[in-house]
């Protein structure tokens, strides 16, 4: 594809060759392990360079290469790496770039299980994490140690969505030698070039909005050319394989993805707006608000926005008042994912997943916008926050 191409246009197309396949327009779904070589000259060829072509299942075929490249396309990479889910591709990611004795620097608001995979998994392989406040920006410079090899970066953040200045990070990260790790799930290539702003690795848990649909598992890290080889290699030794069906399933999201991310946006944007004027909200994170202290780096850095914000509660919010609220959702369902078709809603607490900055604030709510009609999610939490009201 040509570099004029909108992104509209990458995601229909990339990917895609139907003239290897007879003009069908999706690539066939291979389900495959053994890849047979008709001469020991090419099972010899294909042994000495198994990152390219079909070499093992476990290693690739034609579907995860399809994923691969349209995902890259899109990002702006060099070339991507698949994985079984969003976890699999972040221990990836930090793994490729780090070994014992090493020191990184991590986001104070990252994913949790990005958090436990630092204090348990490295933690035991003699790896030490220093969590920094996410708004640092260039002067993360300071905690660079000598033995520090990578960053690890999340924006928005996750529960508490601070933005963090990915350009300022990368370069003071970068004029000291490390590797930049960040996790760019929230705005989807589409509205995040987290390589063009300075990104090494960049990880998206596809399971989310890529596949938006709710029904499979899968993880990809889309890579720079001095990153890539690492990258793979690591994913090769962990054993790391994503199944071909959802890897097709990632595909077929990507095809949609543009129109889905529009409404989920519309949608976040009228739920916010009905949020900030209750008298029990204190406040709404959402980078894309004009009164958020992220919007100037949000409207600098990133073309859009995607379903997924917090809202903090006034501290006369009791949790069985909040329990009241959340047993009776009709159709806000609660479950820890999003990026699906469905709206979401969790209670959170970010105080406790804090250790770096302090979280001035008790219960929290995480809400994703899906698909359904505004006007009935708006009646959903309008009976909700009504029983919140009686519970009170």
């Amino acid at each position: 594809m040509t570099g004029k191409q909108d992104d509209k246009t990458r995601l229909v197309h990339a990917g895609r060759q139907p003239e290897r396949f007879d003009g069908v327009v999706n690539p066939p779904v291979y389900h495959a392990s053994t890849v047979l070589f008709p001469t020991v000259e090419k099972l010899h060829a294909a042994s000495a360079n198994p990152f390219e072509g079909v070499y093992y299942g476990r290693f690739g075929t034609p579907t995860h290469f399809a994923f691969e490249q349209a995902l890259s396309e899109l990002e702006h990479g060099y070339r991507a790496v698949t994985a079984s889910s969003g976890l699999a591709a972040i221990s990836i990611a930090l793994l490729s770039c780090l070994q014992a004795g090493d020191h990184v620097l991590v986001a104070d608001t990252v994913y949790g299980p990005t958090r436990k995979f630092c204090d348990g998994m490295l933690k035991r392989m003699g790896i030490e994490t220093t969590y920094y406040d996410p708004l640092i920006g260039s002067g993360i410079e300071a905690l660079i140690r000598d033995n520090t090899r990578a960053v690890f970066l999340e924006s928005p953040g996750s529960l508490t969505f601070e933005m963090q200045d990915v350009p300022a990070i990368s370069a003071a990260a970068h004029a000291r030698g490390l590797m930049v790790i960040m996790d760019n799930t929230w705005a989807t290539p589409l509205y995040f070039k987290a390589i063009d702003h300075g990104v090494d690795i960049v990880i998206h848990a596809a399971t989310k909005y890529i596949v938006g649909h709710a029904d499979a598992m899968l993880g990809a890290l889309v890579c720079t050319e001095d990153s890539y080889a690492a990258v793979k290699r690591t994913a090769v030794e962990l054993g790391q394989c994503a199944g071909p069906d959802d890897v097709n399933l990632g595909l077929r999201g990507l095809r949609s993805l543009q129109a889905r991310l529009v409404q989920h946006a519309e949608h976040a944007s009228q739920l916010c707006h009905w949020f900030g004027q209750q008298p029990e909200v204190v406040r709404v994170l959402y980078p894309a608000l004009e009164n958020d202290p992220g919007y100037s780096i949000w409207q600098r850095d990133f073309s859009g926005a995607s379903g997924l914000f917090g809202v903090v509660l006034d501290d006369s919010v009791s949790e069985a008042a909040l329990t009241a609220m959340l047993d009776g959702m009709q159709l806000f369902g609660m479950g820890y994912s999003w990026g699906g078709y469905e709206s979401l809603i969790l209670p959170t607490q970010p105080a406790g997943m804090r250790t770096a900055t302090a979280w001035q604030s008790g219960l929290c709510l995480r809400v994703h916008a899906g698909l359904e009609s505004p006007a009935d999610l708006l009646g959903d939490l309008e009976a909700g926050f009504e029983r919140l009201r009686n519970a009170r």
